[in-house]
């Protein structure tokens, strides 16, 4: 390893500006004016992923945005990892916030501040560069690789699933690594290894067929408004269980291993409630902050 970490050491500097060149395209993919710039970050990792010396570079057409395959194949014998990455970013709205450009690369303190630098071109760099060392200094790899780019994670991926079905055999591995999550802590080297669902709906409620003036109508017709405060106000109980019928049919639910993994974690709950300027928390009964915010379901209401 210590050739991998040389050769690392050595070009620290040119993997920053890489990295800093990639992350100064803004590869919005909700933003319709952006195409051009998603598709060259698309080309960006193409031209990468040619560079470090990985076979099979392929940049796939979509209905929207591309999708970039690669693949470095060591052995049969070898498991396969496929690793699985975004390019796509969120926009930076509303910029006036930033008190750095978001799409100008800035160093402070150690840590580079821009949109995309932990969601998800950092981690996808990484995940390259890591596979560069090993090649250019005639490394073995330990494992197979694949990699996987898609530029629409931050709208959904629609395209992902139908080209994830059309390309099975080629995507074929062992195991799936995927560098979008959140680490526990800074100091807690953490692994991921499963994450909360999500389904949601849109409810409209709809009443008189005009607006209505509260001193002439009120007591006498419905508010939508507060029909929607009713219909929210019964989706969970004072316990904080969720009233739905069926709701938690087919939740798994925690291994008294995995309880017991979660209680050892190095948690401050009141140092929890400090940073978010709480002084209580509210759940579901029966467990833990830990476990309610990463294992249990969740009903929330957005608007």
């Amino acid at each position: 390893m210590s050739d991998i970490q040389d050769y690392i050491d050595q070009h620290i500097e040119a993997f920053q500006e890489q990295l800093f060149e990639f992350l100064r395209i803004p590869s919005v993919s909700t933003d319709r004016d952006k195409r051009n710039d998603v598709r060259r970050a698309a080309l960006f990792l193409t031209e990468q992923l040619e560079e470090i010396g990985l076979d099979k570079v392929t940049l796939h057409e979509t209905a929207g945005h591309p999708i970039v395959t690669a693949e470095k194949m060591v052995g049969e014998d070898r498991p396969t990892v496929l690793i699985y990455g975004h390019y796509d970013v969120q926009p930076p709205d509303p910029e006036e916030l930033w008190t750095t450009p978001p799409f100008e690369p800035t160093v402070k303190e150690g840590r580079v501040y821009a949109r995309g630098a932990s969601d998800d071109k950092g981690q996808s760099f990484t995940h390259l560069k890591s596979v560069e060392a090993f090649l250019k200094t005639g490394s073995a790899l330990p494992v197979n690789v694949k990699y996987l780019l898609e530029g629409e994670e931050e709208i959904g991926s629609p395209h992902l699933v139908p080209f994830i079905e059309e390309h099975k055999e080629a995507l074929a591995c062992d195991m799936v690594l995927i560098s979008d999550t959140a680490m526990f802590d800074e100091d807690q080297p953490s692994i991921t290894f499963g994450l909360r669902g999500l389904a949601y709906m849109e409810v409209h409620v709809t009443g008189p067929n005009r607006d209505l003036h509260s001193g002439v109508f009120g007591g006498a017709v419905e508010n939508p408004v507060n029909v929607l405060a009713e219909i929210i106000g019964k989706l969970k109980g004072e316990d904080g269980v969720i009233r739905i019928d069926g709701f938690y049919e087919d939740v798994l639910p925690m291994t008294p291993e995995e309880r017991e993994a979660v209680k050892a974690l190095p948690f401050d709950e009141e140092e929890y409630k400090r940073d978010l300027g709480l002084t209580a928390l509210h759940g579901e009964q029966g467990y833990s902050t830990l476990e309610r915010a990463s294992a249990r379901p969740t009903l929330d209401v957005n608007g």
